[in-house]
C-alpha cells in the first residue's frame, strides 16, 4: 500500500508541487510581515520557519525551471519570490542589527533588479508595475541604509522614469502616493548629500580606536556595554523616506560597525572583497562592491540591537521599551533616542510652574506666577519634582498633537524603566524636563544627553527644523559637518584637504579628551561604567565638543537656552571655559578662517600664538 502511495506522489505535477510550495510561503510570509519590534526571540523562530520554506521553493524552481516555465510560470513570479526573500532578510536586520543580513537583502534585490524580472508586459498590467515600484521604493531603503548611494541615485532615477510611464499607461490617479514617495526620497537625498557622508558614520576601527584599545577608566567599577537602543523620531513635515527619518537615519549608523571593519582600506579593494565606496582619505573609493563574502569583521562584537519606530502609539513605544529592557544582558546598557517636538514654545502662562524647575536653560523669564511656584517648589520639594514629571509642558509628541495624550512621552513614562541602565538621548525644545528622572530613579541612575532648549540659529535657514537635520543630532554623529554648517560653509565650499586636516585634529582632540575623561578621578559612576563602551564613549565625547562649540560660538555666546545638558555633570576639565576644549575649538576654527566667530579666553588666544611663533 505505502508503495503505490509511493509511486502516486512521483506523479503529482511539477507544477502542483510549485504552487503548493508557493501557497505555503504566502501563508507564512503573512505571518511574519506584520510581527512587532518586540517579542523578539518568537519573530526569530518564525524567520527560521519561513526562510527554510523560501529557500525550498527557490532551490525548487531553479531545478524545475523549464518544466515551470513550460507550465505557464512568468519571470515576474520568480522576481516575487526573489524580491521577498530580500524582504525578509531586510526585516531580520532591522530587527538584529546584523549586517549579514543586510549583505544578503542587498544580493537579492540586485538580481531582481539586474534580471528585470518584472520588466515583460509591466505597461500592460497595472498590478506589475506596481510590483515594480514596491520593489524600487524597498532597495531604496536597502540602498540607503547599506550607503550605497551609487545605487541610490540610480534607483531614484528608474523610479522617476517608470513613474512617468505608468502616468501615461494607466490612469493618473493610480500612482499619486507614488508621486510623494519620489519627493520624499528626493528631498531626503538633498538634505543628506555626499558633504555629510565624506567619513563614515558608522564606527571604523581605522577611524577610530579598536574597542581594545580604549583606555581603562580609572572610576569604573563596572563596565556596561551598548547591547540595545529604542530610536524614536517625529517631527511635523521632517525630512524622511518611508519611516526612516534623517536624525534616526543617521544615529542608526552611528550605532554600528562599519561593515567592512578592519578590512577598511584606501583606494582598493580589502583582502574580505568588500568596498565602503569611501577612501580612508575621505576620497571617493571603490564604488562595486563583493557581497559573496561575509563582510562582518570576527575581531568586532555585534553591533547593538535596534529598534526603530515611527510615529508609534505610547502603548506602542512602551511596550517595545519594556520588552528591550526585560531582554537586555547583565552586563548592558539600553540607549534610548527621543527625538520629537515638545511643548515649551507654545504652552500657556499657567504651565509655568512644569517648566521653571527645569529652568537650567534659562530659556523663560520670570514671572510673578513662575516666582510663587518656585517658592512652592523649594518647600515642596517631593510635590515640585513630580509636578516637573508629569507635568503637560513636559510632554514630547511622537505623533500627532490632536492625538493628545495618545501621542504623548513624559519623562514619568520612563521611571519603571531606571531599574536597567539606561542612556538618555533628548533632541527637543522639551529636553531639559527630563532631568527631573536625575534622583528619581527605581534602581540605576540615567546617563542623560539633552539638547538645547532652543535650535541653533542659522542666518541661511528660516525654520525651527533644519534641512539638514537637527543640529544637536548632527553634532553627535557627523561632528565636523555640523561645525561647518553652523559657520555657513556648504560642500562645495570646502577645501578638501583642509577638511582632511580639520578632520584628523578633531579625531586626535577627542581621543585625547577620551584618556584625560578615562583618567579623572572624579568622573562620575554612570559616565565611567559607560566610557569604556565605544559607541557610547563617542557620544560623550562628541557632546563635550557640541557643546563647547556651542558656548564659544559668538550668536549663542552667554546665552545658556541654546546650550546643551548631560546629567550627571562631567569634570570641570571638560567644561567649555576649560582651556583643553577651548584650544580645540579655536584651532578647527582658525583651520578655515573663522576665529572671529567664537569669543574665546585671553588664555586661549595666547596660548595659540605662542604655538603659530613656535
Amino acid at each position: 500500500m505505502s508503495q503505490q502511495n509511493s509511486n502516486s506522489n512521483n506523479h503529482i505535477p511539477v507544477s502542483e508541487v510549485y504552487w503548493s510550495l508557493v501557497a505555503k510561503a504566502d501563508k507564512k510570509f503573512s505571518k511574519i510581515r506584520d510581527l512587532p519590534y518586540y517579542q523578539r526571540n518568537r519573530y526569530d523562530t518564525y524567520f527560521y520557519k519561513v526562510f527554510k520554506v523560501y529557500t525550498q521553493l527557490w532551490k525548487f524552481q531553479q531545478e524545475n525551471r523549464q518544466k515551470l516555465v513550460e507550465a505557464g510560470l512568468k519571470r515576474w513570479e520568480i522576481g516575487d519570490i526573489a524580491s521577498r526573500i530580500g524582504q525578509l532578510y531586510f526585516g531580520q536586520y532591522m530587527r538584529t542589527s546584523e549586517a549579514s543580513y543586510l549583505s544578503e537583502s542587498y544580493i537579492f534585490y540586485e538580481a531582481v533588479l539586474t534580471r528585470e524580472y518584472f520588466k515583460d508586459g509591466m505597461f500592460q498590467d497595472v498590478n506589475l508595475s506596481s510590483k515594480q515600484l514596491r520593489f524600487l521604493a524597498r532597495f531604496l531603503t536597502v540602498c540607503l541604509v547599506l550607503n550605497r548611494r551609487d545605487m541610490v541615485y540610480q534607483l531614484v532615477n528608474q523610479l522617476k522614469m517608470l513613474l512617468d510611464e505608468c502616468k501615461r499607461a494607466f490612469q493618473e490617479t493610480d500612482f499619486k502616493e507614488w508621486k510623494l514617495v519620489v519627493q520624499e526620497i528626493v528631498k531626503f537625498l538633498k538634505a543628506d548629500p555626499a558633504f555629510m557622508n565624506i567619513r563614515p558614520l558608522r564606527y571604523s576601527v581605522v577611524l577610530d580606536l579598536h574597542p581594545d584599545c580604549l583606555p581603562q577608566v580609572v572610576e569604573a567599577k563596572r563596565k556596561l556595554r551598548l547591547r540595545d537602543a529604542l530610536l524614536c523620531s517625529y517631527h511635523p513635515n521632517e525630512v524622511k523616506y518611508s519611516e526612516l527619518t534623517l536624525d534616526t537615519f543617521r544615529i542608526l549608523q552611528c550605532l554600528e560597525w562599519e561593515p567592512s571593519g578592519s578590512f577598511y582600506q584606501t583606494g582598493g579593494f580589502p583582502p574580505s572583497g568588500f568596498g565602503t565606496g569611501i577612501g580612508q582619505n575621505g576620497a571617493p573609493g571603490p564604488s562595486r562592491v563583493n557581497y559573496s563574502q561575509d563582510i562582518s569583521d570576527p575581531t568586532l562584537p555585534p553591533n547593538p540591537r535596534k529598534s526603530i519606530l515611527y510615529r508609534p502609539s505610547v502603548t506602542n513605544f512602551l511596550a517595545v521599551l519594556a520588552t528591550n529592557c526585560e531582554e537586555l544582558p547583565h552586563d548592558g546598557v539600553l540607549l534610548i533616542y527621543l527625538s520629537a517636538t515638545g511643548s515649551s514654545q507654545n504652552s500657556s502662562p499657567s504651565h509655568g510652574s512644569g517648566r521653571s524647575c527645569m529652568s537650567r536653560g534659562g530659556d523663560l523669564e520670570a514671572t510673578s506666577t513662575s516666582s510663587l511656584n518656585f517658592e512652592f517648589e523649594i518647600a515642596n520639594p517631593i510635590s515640585a519634582k513630580w509636578n516637573c514629571l508629569n507635568d503637560q509642558s513636559s510632554c514630547l509628541y511622537i505623533g500627532s498633537r490632536s492625538s493628545g495624550g495618545l501621542s504623548g512621552i513624559y519623562p514619568c513614562d520612563l521611571l519603571p524603566f531606571t531599574r536597567r541602565p539606561l542612556f538618555l538621548v533628548i533632541d527637543s525644545d522639551s529636553s531639559k524636563a527630563f532631568a527631573a528622572l536625575s534622583g528619581s530613579e527605581k534602581g540605576e541612575s540615567v546617563a542623560m544627553l539633552l539638547s538645547p532648549a532652543i535650535s541653533l540659529p542659522i542666518s541661511t535657514v528660516d525654520s525651527v527644523r533644519q534641512p539638514s537635520g537637527s543640529s544637536f543630532t548632527s553634532f553627535l554623529t557627523i561632528p565636523l559637518q555640523a561645525f561647518l554648517l553652523m559657520l555657513g560653509f556648504t560642500g562645495s565650499d570646502i577645501d578638501m584637504d583642509m577638511y582632511g586636516m580639520a578632520d584628523k585634529l578633531l579625531s586626535s582632540s577627542l581621543n585625547e579628551w577620551g584618556l584625560l575623561l578615562a583618567a579623572s578621578g572624579n568622573l562620575n559612576p554612570v559616565w565611567a561604567q559607560t566610557l569604556g563602551d565605544p559607541f557610547l564613549r563617542r557620544l560623550i565625547l562628541r557632546f563635550v565638543f557640541c557643546r563647547t562649540v556651542l558656548a564659544l560660538y559668538a550668536p549663542t555666546f552667554n546665552k545658556t537656552e541654546f546650550l546643551p545638558e548631560c546629567i550627571p555633570s562631567l569634570p570641570d576639565a571638560f567644561l567649555p571655559t576649560s582651556d583643553t576644549c577651548q584650544r580645540t575649538v579655536s584651532q578647527l576654527a582658525d583651520t578655515f578662517g573663522a576665529t572671529s566667530k567664537f569669543n574665546f579666553s585671553k588664555d586661549t588666544m595666547l596660548s595659540d600664538n605662542r604655538s603659530e611663533e613656535n
